[in-house]
C-alpha cells in the first residue's frame, strides 16, 4: 500500500525471470519503511506464479559460517549445508536451491563475514563481465537483497552501487509514504486481513499482512503521517499506542501495553545489545529528548569509558544518532526511545528519574525538563514532585496544553486538601481548567470550574450539586475568585452556551467595583476581557463597548500582553460595529503591539492573533490578517487551543477563498470543521461547514452547487437564528451559495431571515454593504424574487452604508450590483462603467475570483457598447483568471455567456446570461425536457412539483416533514438543474413531457 512505483518495478523483474533473464534486486530503506513488506509482496507475487521462493534471514546471534544462508539451505532440503564449510560450495549449493526461482536475504546489514562474502559473489555473478555459464548451470533466478544502508558494511554498499552503475541492480527504495497512503494503510488496519504463507523460511510476523490493531486514534492521517515521518513501521506502533497529538512527542499514546506487543521487533534491536549498552538506552530514554553520553553514563551507573562505549555501541546498531552540536544524541525516532523506556523494570525507573530530576536541578534547567522526571516520582515524593509539576505545567501550556493538565491532575492528587495548600491548591485547579480548555477538554474544564464556583462562592448558573473539586475542596480567595468567574464563562463561551457564558460572567463583573479602579489586578482584566469576548460572539458589541474602553483607561498588572489583548478586543469591536474611523488606527497601533510580542507570551492569550486577523480581515488588510493568523495557527501546535486554531483556520479559509486557492480553503474548511466537533462547539462547526460549501459551489462547478448548497443548509438549519457571529456569517455564506446555484428566491429568503429583516440590522456592518448588494443582484432576477423597484431600494442602503465604510471591496460589491440594475434598464454604457470600477476594485483587493466573475457579468454590456469582439476578449480574460483559480464555475458560466453571445445577433445580447437547454426553453414534446427532468432526485421532483403548485417552502416542509431550510435546498438544487430561477419559472416549464 503506497509502494505502487516499487511494485511496479519488481513485477518487471517477475517478468523477466519467467522468461529467462535474472535480476539482482536491492531494497533498501530507514528502519519502519517496509523493506520486508516489499520483499513479502515480491514472494507473495512470485507464488502466484509458480515461481519457488527462499527466505534467508541474518539472524541477531549465533556463531559458525554463512549463518543467514545455512537455514534456509536446510530447510529446502540441502543436507550437505550442514558439513559444507567451503565458499564455493556454498555458492554452487545456493545457486542450485534458487535456481528459476526467487531467493530473499532480509536484514543482510548484519550478516557474519562469511555470508557477506557469499553475498558479495552472488552479486558478482550477475554482472556482465562474469564468466559464462556453461550448459549445465543452473537456471537464472532473482536475488532480493534487504538491508538497512546506515548499518550495512562499506563493502556491501560499494558492491550495491556498483552493480546499479553498470550490472544493471534494480534498487528499490522504501521510503517514506504520503499522507494518502498513509490513510489508506491506517483504514486497512481497521479490518482484519487473513495471514497466508508465503514460501519456504518466511519471518512470520513480518510476512503476515498488516492484519487489524487493537485500541486506535483519533488523530487524522495528516498528523500521524508527521509524527511517524510516513514510516509504516513507526505509524504502526503509534497507532498502537493509542496516539495522541497533544502528548507528542513526549510519549506516543496511553496504551504502553499494546505498544510493547507491537513492538517486538525492535525489543529484539535492543535485546542483541551487550549489558552496558542495553543499560546507556534505557538511561537515555529516561533522559528523553536528546542526551549527552556522559549523562546517559551517569544515569546507567556506568563510568565515563564504559559509557562511551556502550553509547557507540548504541549509534553502531542505528539505535541513537547525532543530534545537533556538541556531542549530542537521540534515538533515531522519539517512539524508539519510548519503547525503551516502557521496557525497563520499575525499581530502575524510579532510580533512573530521581537521579535525572538531580541533575536537571543541579544544572539549572527548565521546569519543564525537571517535571519529564517529577511526574514518575510523585508517589515516592509527593509535594515536592507536585510543585515541580505545577510549575513545569506553567512553562507547557502553551505549547502542550495536555502534557501541562496531566502534570496538574497529578499535582493535585499529590497535594494535601487541607492545611496551608488550600489556596495553592485553588490556584492550581484554575490552572488545570485553563491547560484543559486549551487541549480541546472543554466539558471537564467546564465541570471543573462549575465545581470550583460552588465551592468558592455563590454559583450564578449550572444549579447542579456541588461535587468534588479535584479530590478535594478549595476556598477561593477574592482574586481567585474573580478567575474562576473567568475561566468557567470561557470554558461555556467555547461550547457556544452563550446565554450561561455571559450570565456567569455577568456574576463575576458585580465583585467588581464601579467605576473601575485606577490599577486592574490581573484577574479583573482576565474578567473584563472575557466578559468582552462573550459579548463579540453574541454579536452584541456595542453592549461592551464603554465597559471595555473604561478598562482600557486603567492600567493593569497583568503586563503587556494583557494590554496588548485588551486593545485588539476594543478595536475588534470597534470594525465590528462599522466604525471604521475609529477602528482602522486602533488595529494599526495594536498589531504594533502584538508584533513585538514573543510568541511565548502571546501565546498565552490565544484569542488575541485571531481577533487581531478578523479585523484586519474586515479592514480588507488581506496580507496582515494573514501573517497574523497564520502566526497564531503556527504557534497553536500539536493538540494545543484547538478552538482557536479552529478559529484561525476559519480566517485563513475566507482569505484563501478571496485570493483564488480553492484547494487550499477546501482542506482549511475541513481541518477547522473536524477540530471544531472534536471540542464540541457546534456554532464553529456551521460555519466551517458553511465555508466548505461555499468553496465547493466555487471549485466544482454549477454540476455540484445543488450538493454544495444542500450541505450549507445543513449546517446552517442545525445553527438557531440571531445566535451572534456565527450564525449570520454562515447565513450570509449560504445566500451567497444559492445564489450562484440559481436560487435568487432561496437566497433572498435566507438573508432576509437570517439578517433580522430589511436593512439586514444583525448581519456584521463591516460585510453589510456587499450583503444587501447581493439581494439586489437576487431582486434582479426576476420572478418571485422581486423586481427592479426592490433592487434599487436596496442597492441605495447599500451604497449609503458602504459610503460610511470606505472599504473599497465592499464598494465593489456594490458597484457591481449597481451596474447590473443598470443593464436590465438598458443603461449598457452607465453600466459598463460600474462594471469596470467594480473589476478593477476586485483586481486591485487581490480577489480573482470575483475579478473573472464580475468581467463575466460585463460581457453582455460590453457586447452592446464595444461589439462582441471585445466582448470575447473580456471573456477570455475572465476565463483565464478563473482557470488560475480552479474555479470551475466561473470557467462554466464564461463558456455559457460565449455560446449566448455567439448565437444572439440582436438586442438581446445585453440580457442576463442563463443555462442552455433550460427546462423553461424547450417545448414540452422535446425529448430533451424529459432527460432534465429526469436528472431530478425523487426528492427533488417532489419538492418542485408542490413548488409548481403554489405551496411555499413552510408549507412543503409541513407536508414533507422537512425543514423549510432543507426545502429550500431541494429547491435550488432542482433550480439550477432545470435553468430556472423561479417558482413561476418552474411552474410554467411543467408540461406533459414531464415525468409524473
Amino acid at each position: 500500500m503506497g509502494r505502487e512505483a516499487q511494485s511496479a518495478r519488481l513485477s518487471q523483474v517477475l517478468d523477466g525471470l519467467e522468461r529467462g533473464r535474472g535480476a539482482v534486486v536491492e531494497t533498501a530503506g530507514e528502519p519502519g519503511a517496509g523493506k520486508t513488506q516489499l520483499a513479502c509482496w515480491l514472494a507473495e507475487q512470485a507464488g502466484r506464479r509458480g515461481l519457488p521462493v527462499i527466505w534467508a534471514r541474518a539472524p541477531r546471534s549465533g556463531e559458525g559460517p554463512f549463518r543467514v544462508f545455512r537455514d534456509a539451505a536446510e530447510r529446502t532440503g540441502a543436507a550437505e549445508a550442514s558439513e559444507a564449510s567451503d565458499p564455493a560450495t556454498w555458492y554452487e549449493l545456493i545457486r542450485q536451491r534458487a535456481a528459476g526461482g526467487v531467493l530473499l536475504v532480509d536484514e543482510l546489514h548484519r550478516a557474519d563475514p562469511s555470508s557477506l562474502e557469499l553475498a558479495l559473489r552472488l552479486i558478482r555473478s550477475f554482472s556482465p563481465s562474469a564468466p559464462s555459464s556453461s550448459p549445465s548451470s543452473p537456471s537464472p533466478f532473482v536475488l532480493v537483497l534487504a538491508h538497512r544502508p546506515r548499518q550495512s558494511p562499506p563493502a556491501l554498499l560499494e558492491a550495491l552501487d556498483l552493480g546499479v552503475r553498470t550490472a544493471g541492480i534494480v534498487r528499490v527504495e522504501a521510503g517514506p509514504m504520503d499522507v494518502a497512503a498513509v490513510a489508506a494503510l491506517l483504514d486497512r488496519w481497521r479490518r482484519p486481513v487473513p495471514v497466508v504463507g508465503y514460501g519456504a523460511g518466511a519471518p512470520d510476523a513480518a510476512m503476515a499482512p498488516a492484519d487489524a490493531l487493537p485500541g486506535g486514534t483519533g488523530a487524522s492521517a495528516a498528523v500521524l503521517h508527521a509524527a511517524s515521518k510516513g514510516l509504516p513501521g513507526y505509524l504502526r506502533l503509534l497507532v498502537a499506542a493509542g496516539f495522541d497529538a497533544g502528548l507528542w512527542p513526549d510519549r506516543a499514546g496511553g496504551d504502553e501495553d499494546c505498544l510493547l506487543r507491537e513492538a517486538a521487533p525492535l525489543l529484539a534491536e535492543l535485546g542483541a545489545l551487550s549489558g552496558p549498552a542495553r543499560a546507556a538506552a534505557r538511561a537515555a530514554a529516561v533522559l528523553g529528548g536528546t542526551f549527552r553520553p556522559a549523562d546517559a553514563a551517569r544515569i546507567a551507573g556506568l563510568g565515563a569509558r564504559d559509557g562511551l562505549a556502550a553509547c557507540a555501541e548504541l549509534v553502531r546498531a542505528d539505535l541513537v544518532r547525532p543530534a545537533g552540536h556538541g556531542q549530542r544524541l537521540a534515538f533515531r525516532h522519539p517512539v524508539v526511545g519510548q519503547v525503551a523506556h516502557a521496557d525497563c523494570e520499575l525499581p530502575f525507573l524510579l532510580d533512573a528519574h530521581r537521579r535525572a530530576l538531580r541533575m536537571a536541578a543541579e544544572r539549572g534547567a527548565p521546569a519543564v525538563e525537571r517535571a519529564r522526571h517529577a511526574e514518575h516520582l510523585v508517589h515516592t515524593d509527593g509535594a515536592a514532585a507536585a510543585r515541580v509539576l505545577a510549575e513545569g505545567a506553567a512553562e507547557a501550556v502553551t505549547r502542550a496544553p495536555a502534557i501541562a493538565a496531566r502534570w496538574l491532575r497529578l499535582a493535585l492528587d499529590a497535594l494535601p486538601a487541607r492545611g496551608r495548600e488550600v489556596e495553592e491548591r485553588a490556584a492550581w485547579e484554575l490552572a488545570h481548567c485553563r491547560a484543559l480548555i486549551a487541549s480541546g477538554h472543554l466539558r471537564e474544564a467546564r465541570a471543573l470550574a462549575h465545581d470550583l464556583l460552588a465551592e468558592g462562592g455563590p454559583r450564578p448558573a449550572d444549579p447542579r450539586p456541588a461535587g468534588r473539586a479535584g479530590g478535594g475542596g478549595a476556598r477561593l480567595t477574592p482574586r481567585l475568585l474573580l478567575r474562576a468567574y473567568a475561566v468557567c464563562a470561557d470554558a461555556e463561551r467555547l461550547l457556544c452556551r452563550y446565554e450561561e457564558a455571559e450570565a456567569i460572567a455577568r456574576t463575576g463583573m458585580a465583585l467588581l467595583p464601579r467605576p473601575l479602579p485606577a490599577v486592574l489586578s490581573p484577574e479583573a482584566t482576565e474578567l473584563i476581557y472575557e466578559y468582552g469576548l462573550v459579548h463579540v460572539l453574541r454579536g452584541t458589541h456595542d453592549r461592551i463597548r464603554p465597559l471595555l474602553r473604561e478598562a482600557a483607561r486603567a492600567r493593569t498588572e497583568a503586563g503587556p500582553s494583557a494590554s496588548a489583548a485588551l486593545g485588539v478586543l476594543i478595536a475588534f469591536c470597534d470594525v465590528f460595529s462599522g466604525d471604521i474611523a475609529r477602528g482602522a488606527p486602533e488595529v494599526t497601533r495594536c498589531a504594533a503591539l502584538v508584533d513585538a510580542l514573543p510568541d511565548g507570551v502571546a501565546g498565552h492569550t490565544p484569542d488575541v492573533l485571531a481577533l487581531l486577523g478578523c479585523a484586519e480581515l474586515y479592514l480588507e488588510r488581506f496580507p496582515d490578517a494573514r501573517r497574523h493568523l497564520q502566526r497564531g495557527l503556527d504557534a497553536a501546535t500539536g493538540g494545543a487551543q484547538k478552538h482557536i486554531r479552529a478559529h484561525q483556520l476559519l480566517g485563513l479559509t475566507m482569505i484563501d477563498q478571496w485570493a483564488g486557492r480553492l484547494d487550499g480553503a477546501e482542506r482549511r474548511a475541513a481541518e477547522a470543521e473536524e477540530l471544531a466537533r472534536a471540542v464540541g462547539a457546534p456554532d464553529v462547526v456551521t460555519l466551517a461547514t458553511a465555508m466548505r460549501a461555499m468553496t465547493l459551489v466555487w471549485a466544482r462547478g454549477r454540476r455540484y452547487a445543488g450538493e454544495a448548497v444542500a450541505l450549507a443548509a445543513r449546517a446552517v438549519d442545525v445553527a438557531a437564528l440571531g445566535r451572534g457571529w456565527w450564525a449570520t456569517s454562515a447565513i450570509s455564506l449560504l445566500a451567497h451559495a444559492q445564489l450562484l446555484g440559481g436560487d435568487a428566491t432561496g437566497c433572498l429568503r435566507t438573508l432576509l431571515d437570517g439578517g433580522g429583516g430589511a436593512g439586514l440590522p444583525q448581519v456584521q456592518p463591516a460585510f453589510r454593504p456587499s450583503l444587501l448588494a447581493l439581494m439586489a443582484t437576487a431582486a434582479l432576477a426576476g420572478g418571485d424574487a422581486g423586481d427592479a423597484g426592490d433592487a434599487e431600494r436596496l442597492l441605495a442602503d447599500a451604497e449609503a452604508d458602504a459610503g460610511r465604510l470606505g472599504l473599497p471591496l465592499q464598494w465593489a460589491c456594490v458597484h457591481r450590483a449597481g451596474a447590473q440594475l443598470r443593464s436590465a434598464r438598458g443603461e449598457h454604457a452607465g453600466a459598463l462603467e460600474l462594471f469596470e470600477r467594480a473589476a478593477e476594485g476586485f483586481r486591485g483587493g487581490g480577489l480573482p475570483v470575483q475579478h473573472a466573475w464580475t468581467l463575466i457579468a460585463a460581457a453582455p454590456a460590453t457586447a452592446v457598447v464595444h461589439g462582441p469582439g471585445a466582448a470575447l476578449d473580456v471573456l477570455a480574460r475572465a476565463e483565464s483568471l478563473a482557470r488560475s483559480c480552479g474555479a470551475a464555475l466561473a470557467v462554466e458560466e464564461a463558456e455559457r455567456v460565449r455560446r449566448r453571445l455567439s448565437a444572439d445577433t440582436g438586442p438581446g445580447l445585453g440580457a442576463h446570461p442563463s443555462a442552455a437547454p433550460r427546462v423553461a426553453d424547450l417545448p414540452s414534446s422535446d425529448p430533451r425536457a424529459v432527460d432534465l427532468w429526469s436528472a431530478l432526485s425523487e426528492r427533488e421532483r417532489e419538492v418542485a412539483d408542490l413548488a409548481a403548485a403554489g405551496l411555499r417552502s413552510r408549507q412543503i416542509a409541513e407536508r414533507l416533514f422537512l425543514s423549510h431550510r432543507t426545502v429550500d435546498s431541494h429547491l435550488g438544487s432542482a433550480y439550477c438543474k432545470l435553468g430556472v430561477s423561479s417558482r413561476t419559472a418552474l411552474a410554467r416549464a411543467l408540461g406533459p413531457a414531464v415525468p409524473g
